[in-house]
This record gives structure tokens, C-alpha cells and sequence, in this order.
């Protein structure tokens, strides 16, 4: 049993930046898959991106290509979300998660769940 633990979210400016971090308590196995979802009040958990533990190829949603950019640490046991021009449409609960196979969207695919971590993005 793997346990996520997500640090990094605050309050921000349109604009600006974030990283949010994500330690797991044991290291993934290859075969792993790590990504994030994202739940804004009265909205569905939402896919961000996701990354393959070995080899680290990634996939991203529409919505924050080329602002957002997810790597990991193999030291650290530790995956990033480096959110860079941030909107107030960003504005949510982030969860760090964790499956056994390839990146999925789906938020049933995926068996490990972090607490979340806040990201508040003001106008």
C-alpha cells in the first residue's frame, strides 16, 4: 500500500506560480503511473496530467498544456506539478494519485489517493 502525501498549494495571483509536491511512502515501481486530479467546488475530479514512473513520459489535459509540467524524483520518491501562469479558473483541490500501469484520465483508474491540497488563484 502506497501512501501520498501533497504539499505546495496556497493562494496565488492570475499569473503566477506554483509547486506542488507529492512523497510517496514507498518507491513507485516501474510499472507505476503517478499523475493529478483536480476537484473545483460543485465540479467533477478532473484529470491534469499524469507521468510515467519509469521512463517519465507524460500526458497532460487540454486545459493546462503548456503551463503545467509534472516530473519526478527517483531519490526522493517525490513527483512535481510546477504550474506556471495560473488562472483563476485553476482554482481547486489538487490530488496527487498513483496506479499500477499506464497514465489514465479516469478517476476510477487510479487506487492511490493523496489528501489534496488546496490552490487558490485570486482575479
Amino acid at each position: 500500500q502506497v501512501q501520498l502525501v501533497e504539499s505546495g498549494g496556497g493562494l496565488v495571483q492570475t499569473g503566477g506560480s506554483l509547486r506542488l509536491s507529492c512523497v510517496a511512502s514507498a518507491r513507485p515501481f516501474s510499472s507505476y503511473a503517478m499523475g493529478w486530479f483536480r476537484q473545483a467546488p460543485g465540479k467533477e475530479r478532473e484529470f491534469v496530467g499524469g507521468i510515467r514512473w519509469s521512463g517519465g513520459s507524460t500526458s497532460y489535459a487540454d486545459s493546462v498544456k503548456g503551463r503545467f509540467t509534472i516530473s519526478r524524483d527517483y531519490a526522493k520518491n517525490t513527483v512535481y506539478l510546477q504550474m506556471n501562469s495560473l488562472k483563476p479558473e485553476d482554482t481547486a483541490v489538487y490530488y496527487c494519485v498513483g496506479r499500477v500501469g499506464p497514465v489514465r484520465w479516469g478517476a476510477n483508474d487510479y487506487d492511490y489517493w493523496g489528501q489534496g491540497t488546496q490552490v487558490t488563484v485570486s482575479s
